[in-house]
């Protein structure tokens, strides 16, 4: 962060406008000398003093400049916005105020109004030599922060009950011939649970403009353990644009996902997201989201699909206002899956899904709870072989507890993770009845 108080010292020059309409106010130039050398508290001392002059200089605007300086200087920028605004208005070419009232707008959060009148400063023709390299500087590192990109890496270890996604029971039964048979399934079909390491990767990158902004992230992430034919490989690649509002926003969200499972390629699904939120009734926010995903399968071709979302919801604050609670968010949505290839087992799908999010915020941490339960209903029979060849449905939930903490590791900025999983999937098919719970514990390193 820059100051620039030296600005208001220069009194001969021509940077610093003339009172013209202030014949009352009196001579400030014993306030200009020293500022260099003041703490924040001379600061505040320098302004009560001048606070003292405002009926003899209602029509200065060197004196709204000056004391706008003291107060910005003070840590006071309610105060400092409104003198520096009124030296503008009285005057629109006081360079001195111009050069506060940039550094005021930038510490409100207003970053491109900031940058666009320092830009304005630079390019005036009376702007003091020794003045040009701070201001270049500071529109540096203001620019900087509209490109932002940041690397992160997480390392957990864990335990899963169910590492290969099999079905809880150990037999199936098939319908032969109007009889039902009890087959065994293979050892490939029995539940594997054990240890494991978690490892990921991720980059992101974010550009800002005014009005909206620009997100990229690619991810990279692999789970091993004693089993290598249940190691796991993500890839993830996205790209989301946003248009915040206070009243309304916009997000579109597109992303690549590719999975490979012990060591093969097992699917790479596309899509694309949008979401719209209005304005909040009764301190809750609406909100809308469709979506869209290709699902190819490498191996699997009769699986591939077609899958759509419709949903909207509401996110809330929790608490009143001596007390916050965090934040709760709801949704509902109606799926529909369509088979690309006319062999797909159950053919066309329908379903909905019901999930809820809570985040409570710690002093150094996070909370965070979800719950979704998704049921799915196929249009044909799965098999004839299965359940006399009715058509199946499903049943999935899922809870996540976690559990984030900002740590530091050898001055080095880091998070302690802590995450609990755990979902349950019935169905008519037996063959589909499956559970899994997880435990990990691990750290996440920004670099």
């Amino acid at each position: 962060m820059i100051r620039f108080p030296a600005a208001l010292t220069l009194a001969l020059a021509l940077f610093r406008p003339l009172p013209i309409f202030a014949q009352d106010c009196p001579d400030l130039s014993p306030y200009f000398a020293g500022q260099e050398s003041r703490g924040q508290l001379e600061w505040l001392q320098v302004a009560g003093e001048l606070n003292g002059f405002l009926r003899q200089c209602l029509q200065s605007a060197e004196y709204f400049s000056l004391i706008g300086a003291a107060w910005l200087n003070g840590g006071l920028l309610p105060e400092a916005v409104e003198a520096l605004e009124r030296a503008l208005l009285l005057d629109p070419g006081n360079g001195a105020a111009q050069i506060d009232y940039a550094e005021a707008l930038y510490r409100q959060g207003q970053l491109f109004p900031a940058i666009e009148l320092n830009d304005r400063i630079l390019d005036r023709p009376d702007l003091p030599a020794n003045l040009r390299p701070a201001l270049e500087r500071r529109r540096e590192e203001w620019r900087a922060l509209t490109r932002q990109t940041s690397y992160r890496g997480d390392f957990l270890l864990g335990y899963d009950s169910n590492l290969n996604g099999a079905p809880d029971p150990g037999q199936v039964t098939l319908t032969i011939a109007g009889e039902n048979v009890l087959l065994a399934l293979g050892e490939e079909f029995v539940t594997r649970s054990g240890p494991y390491a978690n490892a990921g990767l991720s980059a992101r990158h974010r550009r800002l403009a005014p009005g909206h902004q620009h997100n990229f992230i690619a991810e990279i992430q692999g789970r091993l353990s004693d089993d290598r034919n249940t190691d796991l490989l993500q890839f993830d690649a996205r790209y989301s644009f946003v248009r915040p509002r206070r009243a309304q926003s916009w997000q579109f969200d597109s992303g690549v996902r590719s999975l490979a499972f012990g060591g093969k390629a097992l699917f790479t699904a596309a899509d694309f997201q949008a979401r719209y939120s209005v304005s909040p009734v009764f301190t809750c926010r609406p909100f809308f989201d469709a979506a869209a995903q290709y699902q190819l399968f490498h191996d699997q071709s009769w699986l591939n699909a077609f899958d759509t979302r419709l949903g909207g919801g509401f996110a809330c604050p929790l608490g009143n206002g001596t007390a916050s609670l965090g934040s709760l968010g709801i949704e509902a949505a109606l799926l529909d899956s369509q088979a690309i290839k006319f062999d797909r087992p159950g053919g066309d799908r329908q379903g909905w899904q019901l999930a809820a999010n809570w985040q409570y915020p710690l002093p150094n941490g996070l909370i965070r709870a979800v719950i979704n339960h998704t049921r799915l209903d196929d249009g044909d029979s799965y098999s004839p072989l299965l359940d006399a060849g009715a058509p199946r449905w499903l049943n999935r939930s899922y809870m996540l507890l976690q559990y984030r903490r900002g740590v530091s590791i050898n001055g080095a900025s880091s998070e302690l993770l802590v995450n609990f999983y755990h979902q349950q999937q019935d169905s008519n098919i037996g063959l589909f009845d499956t559970s899994d719970t997880t435990f990990e514990i691990g750290f996440s390193f920004a670099f």
